[in-house]
């Protein structure tokens, strides 16, 4: 697949990704926990066909060795890292670091941030 048709890929996904998010805010709204929010999310992405998996583990490496491990909230279709989050104040440039760290050690191309607070969800993208 060409990078061109893989950012074309990851934008579909993210449409249809930010599709199933404001569906859940509209159902729940804010004020629940993040793991509400991710079961309910993952609900949403397999009732409109999407491959998806929580707490996906990745080895982050250093020199061809494992020094240690973090934890994506959703990767959808193996492609799409998502970092949920559900907090009035968040610092988002810790979040966007973050999923950036997570999407080099994947070797993932594209990320979102998803934060349902209120008064709406709002989602970030971050490509690398």
């Amino acid at each position: 697949m060409t990078r061109k048709n893989e950012g074309l890929l990851a934008e579909e996904l993210t449409y249809k990704i930010r599709g199933a998010v404001y569906e859940v805010y509209k159902q729940l709204g804010s004020g629940f926990l993040e793991s509400v929010y991710e079961k309910s999310l993952m609900v949403e992405l397999e009732r409109i066909g999407l491959q998806a998996e929580r707490q996906v583990s990745f080895a982050v490496m250093y020199k061809d060795q494992p020094v240690g491990r973090f934890v994506a909230d959703i990767v959808v279709a193996k492609n799409v890292v998502i970092e949920l989050k559900a907090q009035v104040n968040v610092n988002m440039s810790m979040c966007k670091a973050q999923i950036v760290n997570y999407l080099k050690a994947s070797g993932l191309k594209v990320g979102l941030i998803v934060n349902f607070t209120y008064p709406k969800a709002r989602i970030e993208r971050i490509v690398v």
